[in-house]
């Protein structure tokens, strides 16, 4: 019988069934970091309970993290709490732990991948919505709640019920200046932010093929804002290579072995899904976001769509088109910005700071803006030095901060101000996502890259 890829690994871990209920599904990683898991830790320490598999748990602080002088101790009272307090429980419950000043330190979404901890064919959860960036790997990855972290810890089960499936396929070649980040943005713009709820995501076809890695993580990791419950990707040999010789992949006969079983992980042909849904690469520009939702999304040349009704729908439209100050029937291109955003766990890795080191090259930052550039890891930043990167961002004016989360939540001091303009690399442009009263206009590297160096937005295939 022919089986899809979310199939083969979904099946393989129920541990049982409940009746007219969720599947108790057995989780290979679990992943936390200082926001989500004490209340977790507290309430195992209530039951007098212990973590079952704390080999199976890995810690990293990142979310309210501070991006400079880290070196130095946390100011914030409740931040620095929250970072003693995960320190403290992955000590006693033998977990390892990755924290502030720590080399491998870095977004939990980034250092993950980095060091071989997402596999293919692997079960992932961890306390954060982005945990659908794993999924670029063949795994099942998606973000769990408070209690269920706690769950987790103390049985090495989550019990969910199984999504439905669907396939998202997108053939053809990406045009210059159309990134893995427009690929996603397009998706959602198409299909809104509810349009895969309900639904775990399979992305095909050449555009997916032809993705690296990092692409491919960028993709999955958007998958939640279009409500689905994660996203994946077949692994390829490019998966294969990726991860081989990482320090937590197998080795030897080991990982002979598991490839064996890696390369089973595909979908069968003729296998069935609940929705299909597809896509022409070619149709596909640079990407922008007018609104706030990531689904208020359009090509860079396009102008805010107009609506002619007055439902309340319209009337939620024109409620966000009022907080970002724009009105309908604009263009976008020329609007000036105030801050830039490179980072986070959809844009803080290697292949992003390169993109952005093409358009600044040469050029210097405009006067008006203020640019954070934030490396996901530790390993990123200093690929940024190793590959001379750091030295353009440099000579063209910018700085570079120190790993972390950073603006894309704001949990730290990077806030963008009140009525302020930020083009972000990040996932989600709320109201007051990246600070209070901040608007947040969504893009990629690329784009954040023209904007930085213009003052205004542009299309970053006038400055190739």
């Amino acid at each position: 019988m022919s089986t899809t890829l979310f199939d083969k690994v979904w099946d393989s871990h129920v541990v049982s069934k409940i009746s007219n209920g969720p599947d108790v599904l057995f989780i290979d990683r679990h992943m936390i970091h200082e926001v989500t898991s004490p209340v977790a830790f507290l309430g195992l320490k209530n039951r007098g309970v212990k973590v079952l598999y704390p080999e199976k748990t890995f810690a990293t602080a990142d979310h309210n993290t501070p991006t400079i002088n880290q070196h130095l101790p946390v100011l914030d009272k409740l931040s620095a709490n929250q970072l003693k307090v995960l320190e403290e429980n992955s000590e006693e419950h033998g977990i390892l732990y990755w924290g502030l000043g720590h080399e491998k330190n870095g977004i939990v979404h980034v250092v993950g991948p980095e060091y071989g901890i997402t596999q293919p064919g692997a079960t992932i959860v961890c306390g954060d919505s982005h945990t659908s960036t794993h999924g670029a790997f063949g795994a099942i990855a998606f973000g769990i709640g408070t209690s269920e972290v706690e769950m987790v810890l103390s049985t090495q089960c989550v019990m969910q019920p199984k999504p439905k499936k669907m396939r998202i396929t997108i053939n053809g070649s990406l045009g210059k200046g159309v990134s893995p980040k427009d690929v996603a943005l397009y998706i959602i713009s198409k299909l809104s932010t509810a349009g895969a709820t309900g639904y775990f995501v399979e992305y095909y076809g050449e555009v997916f093929s032809q993705m690296s890695m990092e692409g491919r993580m960028t993709v999955c990791n958007l998958s939640i804002e279009m409500g689905a419950r994660g996203g994946m990707i077949a692994p390829d040999d490019k998966t294969f290579e990726y991860i081989k010789e990482k320090e937590f992949t197998p080795k030897g006969d080991k990982w002979d072995r598991a490839m064996e079983y890696w390369k089973t992980l595909k979908t069968d042909p003729n296998a069935v899904f609940d929705k299909e849904i597809s896509f022409d690469g070619c149709s596909i520009t640079p990407m922008i976001t007018y609104g706030t939702n990531p689904g208020m999304g359009m090509g860079i040349l396009n102008d805010i769509p107009k609506v002619d009704d007055q439902n309340s729908a319209s009337k939620s439209y024109f409620k966000s088109l009022n907080y970002m100050n724009y009105d309908e029937g604009e263009s976008m291109l020329g609007k000036k910005i105030d801050f830039v955003f490179l980072g986070s766990c959809t844009n803080g890795r290697i292949e992003d700071f390169r993109d952005f080191a093409k358009i600044i090259k040469g050029r210097k930052k405009a006067n008006n803006v203020t640019a954070w550039l934030v490396p996901g890891s530790h390993q990123v930043e200093k690929a940024i030095i190793d590959e001379g990167i750091l030295a353009t961002l440099t000579e063209s004016g910018f700085e570079l901060r120190e790993p972390g989360c950073s603006a894309c939540l704001a949990m730290n001091d990077d806030k963008i101000p009140k009525g302020k303009y930020a083009v972000s690399t990040s996932n989600r442009n709320f109201e007051g996502r990246q600070g209070p009263g901040s608007r947040t206009i969504l893009a990629s590297p690329l784009v954040a890259a023209a904007a930085a160096v213009t003052g205004v937005i542009t299309d970053p295939r006038t400055l190739f």
